[in-house]
């Protein structure tokens, strides 16, 4: 299953501070993808949010955003341009090469797959690209508001109409279109390439895909979307789309893992905490397969990506708990259905916990309180469920917090 998304930002091509999701896959990511939206669309749509998933099911993480002054990104949308699209793409593959690691796979729906196109030279370490109902050049994008061009060029801006929507377009948006050359860009592409289209698209034609496929290198492939309409708004169609990518890209991602050196050996066989950089706390764990994010809540200055260290504390806890009543319930051959513990911690005064043990309520100042509430399912009577909760106490980390421990720090 894969991890639940985790929300970050990152600066823009001009400062803006983008909105992103970046969605893990449980345990270690194989490769890293950089998804872009359809023009005027978000990193929320459909289409990316099932790649997305699709992606982390085979162990890829994706890292999908907001183009500048859309969705939940800054900056103006009236400033942008096809130009500055790539560039936002640039900074996001910067952002995941420094944080985590490069990306391997790119894909690019409709505009987005042409500015895809155009950014992959500057992104070395790609080793594949997916296009969705991409434009065979930037220029196709005036096609949505043909009838306001001549006033945007004369009046130097215009407000037009898009999927329902008011958008400012500037004279500097036609000028910078009219400059891109997408189809040279596509013939030295020089990386595995994946053209994805419906045959019936009204919005950008089929054509669209014939010249792409046409003006590409080896290796590249086609696979027809059928009915799908432009945006994939049939949930079955943006699977599909997401499946095919996903099956692709595992052959191209694979190679590069196979040529790739293999990483130096980890100093510890225990869990390795690290920086993102995304935020003020925001940190990656890693424990054998396993990769979380722990971080505080935006109250004291975090992002509220992850649980914080106390709640990983509280699940420790939790887990043991229940772990520790499972094993006795199938000792015993109890008739135990199901075992859950909600545990809360809190700080309190040493002499205001009246349910604590004379010892703790005789110290001074403030104490850690852990509060534990177990649900016992299946048919036992009182003493059982008793016993039960006395058992729980002998959980191995219930005994390491009223112990105490020994903490021995390095620097390594």
């Amino acid at each position: 299953m894969p991890a639940q998304p985790v929300r970050l930002t990152f600066e823009g091509h001009n400062g803006a501070e983008l909105a992103a999701r970046l969605d893990l896959p449980d345990g270690p990511a194989r490769a890293y993808a950089l998804f872009a939206h359809c023009f005027t669309c978000s990193k929320d749509g459909a289409a990316g949010r099932r790649i997305a998933e699709a992606l982390t099911r085979e162990g890829i993480a994706v890292l999908r955003f907001d183009f500048t002054g859309l969705g939940g990104s800054g900056g103006d949308f009236s400033s942008t341009n096809f130009s500055s699209n790539v560039a936002d793409l640039l900074k996001a593959a910067a952002f995941l090469r420094e944080a985590h690691e490069a990306p391997k796979l790119l894909i690019g729906h409709s505009l987005g797959g042409a500015a895809m196109l155009a950014a992959a030279h500057e992104i070395p370490e790609a080793v594949a690209v997916a296009t969705i109902a991409a434009p065979a050049d930037a220029e196709h994008v005036l096609h949505n508001f043909h009838a306001d061009l001549e006033r945007i060029r004369s009046q130097g801006r215009a407000e037009v109409e898009l999927a329902g929507r008011r958008f400012t377009i500037e004279k500097q948006f036609l000028d910078d279109i009219a400059e891109q050359n997408v189809h040279e860009r596509v013939s030295h592409l020089h990386k595995a390439l994946l053209v994805l289209h419906a045959p019936l698209d009204d919005t950008v034609g089929i054509d669209n895909a014939t010249r792409i496929f046409v003006a590409a290198k080896h290796p590249k492939s086609f696979v027809s979307l059928d009915s799908a309409d432009h945006l994939l708004n049939d949930p079955a169609d943006a699977a599909y789309a997401a499946g095919v990518i996903a099956a692709w890209a595992l052959r191209y991602i694979g190679k590069a893992a196979e040529t790739a050196s293999a990483p130096e050996p980890d100093e510890t066989d225990g869990v390795r905490v690290s920086e993102t950089g995304n935020g003020k706390f925001q940190v990656s764990v890693e424990s054998g397969r396993h990769r979380l994010i722990a971080d505080e809540p935006e109250a004291v200055g975090g992002l509220d990506s992850g649980p914080s260290p106390y709640d990983f504390l509280s699940a420790a806890l939790g887990a043991c708990t229940v772990m520790t009543l499972r094993m006795y319930a199938e000792r015993k051959g109890l008739a135990v259905e199901r075992i859950s513990a909600t545990v809360t911690h809190g700080k309190v005064h040493a002499a205001d916990c009246l349910d604590c043990t004379e010892e703790l309520r005789t110290r001074e100042g403030r104490i850690d309180r852990f509060e534990r509430r177990i649900a016992i399912e299946g048919d036992l009577d009182a003493e059982t469920r008793a016993r039960l909760l006395e058992i729980a106490d002998r959980c191995p980390v219930h005994r390491t917090l009223e112990a105490g421990a020994a903490i021995v720090t390095r620097e390594v």
